[in-house]
């Protein structure tokens, strides 16, 4: 489209909602607050306009177990904790992120995923078997010897061999399900450690996730590394630097944190708030950073631990910094993995409060990039059975009671299909003199599992801006993340050309 034609037709868009401002004036409701704001938003998507230049930088948010109703209650939670409406307040990432589409999470093998499957589809373009890693349909799960053969290419490798930096982020474990899929290929998704290995493993010699990360290949390395974990790259006779009766989980003998250091002269390790703050990213070009022995702590009970460790936003705009000195652009994942993790204990408060610390992250990660030039996704793996119910009146606490059952006792907006909220063989809790709004209480559930609530199937939210991102529109398969992103960065390409 030529330049003079785009002004003739951003003309006539503007004659257009002129003209169509002035007709509302004949319709009864056109000064009514709803009305004004819906006819603003129209405006807004009017005028906006598709990119379809070359993502120069991918940022990947991945919001582990983030359900629609999760958003929905975030949204209000976050709203009211800021003494503003709850029900019309914006996360950042609804209104940074304007294109969205339904993603499909079912698995090659299963109606309702895990999150190792998932995270291959999104960074791989593949559908694989719950409880595998980096692998297709082909593999056979917890079984080594199917790995050959199975193994996939991810957006990160490709993105390592054309030149780009590359990122990692989590608030889980950096060998959990999502990170790793980035990087490892097991037919075991919980081989984090050589510990961990089954002795078919052993004997058909595949490498733990930890080692993996440590090993991989691809181009020169991860440029960014944080989140949780320590203990898997750690040897057994190692103690933890913030707990000495804790040890690593290693058993071969490596120490891999002191492999990495020697392997890359560059960079910087780190496993505390001090040691993250103390980074210039100006200075430096690798950091990797393992703030907890295993997963780091929920947002609420990081902010208790002052001083304790970093943020999703600090460790998110860390890393920006660090990897936007590559002129060749840059592709980051940032996971927030501890949503997930509370909705499984069945604790809906640390899952709203972790979902508001990604839309933190997003706002910070969006006001350090050039929009234009960087395709920002956010989306999930999976959804949980974690609904929102009954009657509340408007500007209700979201964690509140919503009303009384036929059983005469309150029961509240936030609850759960299944999981630790529901006890054997007992009658419903009575809740009426008890603080729902408390973030360490469990919402009810119907179906009692004491360990942990599950996944749901249903579909999950993408959210997306940037280069290419108007892709994302109707009911999707989950695995068009990857394709979509691969597009708009041509890597497969840049990769290809860059081997030769």
């Amino acid at each position: 489209m030529t330049s003079s034609f785009r002004l003739l037709a951003l003309g006539a868009s503007v004659l257009a909602l002129t003209t169509a401002a002035s007709a509302q004036d004949n319709v009864l409701q056109h000064d009514d607050s709803y009305y004004t704001a819906a006819q603003a938003e129209l405006a807004k998507k009017i005028a906006s306009q598709q990119n379809v230049g070359r993502a120069k930088n991918v940022v990947l948010f991945v919001v582990d177990g983030l359900s629609v109703p999760t958003i929905t209650a975030s949204r209000i939670y976050e709203g009211q904790s800021r003494g503003v409406d709850g029900e019309s307040n914006v996360l950042s990432f609804e209104e940074l992120l304007p294109y969205t589409a339904l993603s499909k999470t079912y698995t090659h093998d299963s109606q309702v995923a895990d999150s190792a499957p998932t995270a291959t589809a999104i960074v791989s373009g593949v559908k694989s078997v719950n409880g595998t890693i980096g692998v297709t349909q082909a593999i056979q799960a917890d079984v080594c010897a199917s790995q050959k053969g199975a193994e996939v290419t991810t957006l990160f490798e490709l993105a390592e061999e054309a030149g780009l930096s590359t990122g990692i982020i989590s608030t889980a474990r950096i060998t959990h399900a999502t990170p790793a899929a980035t990087y490892a290929k097991v037919a075991g998704r919980d081989w984090e450690a050589d510990k961990d290995l089954p002795e078919e493993a052993v004997q058909n010699g595949c490498k733990d996730i930890a080692a993996q990360l440590v090993d991989w290949p691809a181009g020169n390395g991860f440029e960014v590394v944080m989140g949780g974990g320590r203990g898997n790259f750690m040897l057994e006779s190692q103690a933890d630097p913030e707990d000495e009766t804790a040890k690593g989980a290693r058993k071969d003998g490596r120490d891999l944190v002191a492999e990495w250091q020697q392997k890359h002269n560059d960079g910087v390790y780190v496993w505390n708030k001090e040691g993250f703050d103390a980074i210039d990213p100006a200075a430096t070009d690798r950091i990797f950073g393992l703030f907890n022995r295993s997963h780091m702590q929920y947002d609420a009970d990081r902010e208790k631990d002052a001083g304790g460790e970093p943020s999703l936003a600090e460790m998110a705009v860390k890393a920006v910094d660090v990897l936007s000195k590559n002129d060749d652009g840059f592709v980051l994942m940032v996971e927030g993995g501890r949503v997930d993790h509370a909705h499984h204990a069945g604790n809906a408060a640390r899952a709203l409060i972790d979902t508001v610390a990604v839309a933190d992250a997003v706002k910070a990660v969006y006001d350090k990039v050039d929009p234009n030039e960087t395709l920002i996704i956010l989306t999930a793996d999976h959804s949980h059975v974690f609904s929102i119910a009954g009657y509340p009146k408007r500007n209700n606490p979201i964690l509140g009671i919503a009303g009384m059952g036929d059983d005469q006792k309150p029961y509240t907006t936030l609850g759960y299909q299944n999981g630790p909220g529901a006890k054997l063989d007992e009658p419903r809790a009575d809740l009426t003199n008890v603080d729902t709004t408390d973030v360490d209480f469990l919402q009810q559930a119907l179906v009692p599992l004491g360990e942990s609530e599950t996944h749901a199937g249903d579909d999950v939210v993408i959210f997306a801006q940037g280069p290419w991102a108007h892709l994302f529109h109707g009911v999707v398969e989950q695995n068009l993340v990857y394709h979509v992103m691969e597009h708009a960065t041509d890597m497969a390409n840049r990769a290809a050309l860059a081997a030769k």
